[in-house]
């Protein structure tokens, strides 16, 4: 599996997203290709599959907590950043838990427009997993 050094700021930074973007691209085409084809069957297990991925849970937490535009805005748990290991935390968790996972609660901010009315902005949750890390 993934080692982990006793820096893990540098053990995070080390890790082939190259590579696990090629990969997470080839499953995805896979399904692309058996929705295409009809094989629905198929696409469902390789769906799966993408959530069982290593590649696809360490990309998904480096999106969320570092790529998106509102990575330093705070969800419904409180979060709003993520330091080195509590994303290594947070990927140990979903790899747990990738069985019986289940949507939580969206925060939802009220935001003024223009014309007087209020439009919903509905924030995510980064993961309750705070137990966990403490």
């Amino acid at each position: 599996m993934i080692g982990h050094s006793r820096n893990t700021s540098e053990s995070w930074k080390g890790l082939p997203w190259k590579k696990f973007r090629r990969n997470l691209f080839r499953l995805q085409k896979r399904v692309y290709k058996a929705v295409r084809v009809g094989d629905y069957r198929k696409a469902r297990s390789l769906q799966k599959l993408i959530l069982k991925s290593t590649s696809a849970r360490l990309l998904a937490i480096r999106q969320v907590t570092q790529l998106n535009a509102g990575k330093k805005t705070a969800g419904i748990d409180g979060k709003a950043s993520l330091s080195f290991g509590e994303r290594f935390a947070l990927e140990e968790l979903f790899k747990s838990s990738v069985n019986n996972w289940n949507h939580n609660k969206l925060r939802e901010i009220p935001i003024p427009k223009k014309d007087g009315k209020t439009r919903t902005l509905k924030v995510p949750t980064v993961y309750s997993y705070c137990t966990l890390i403490q």
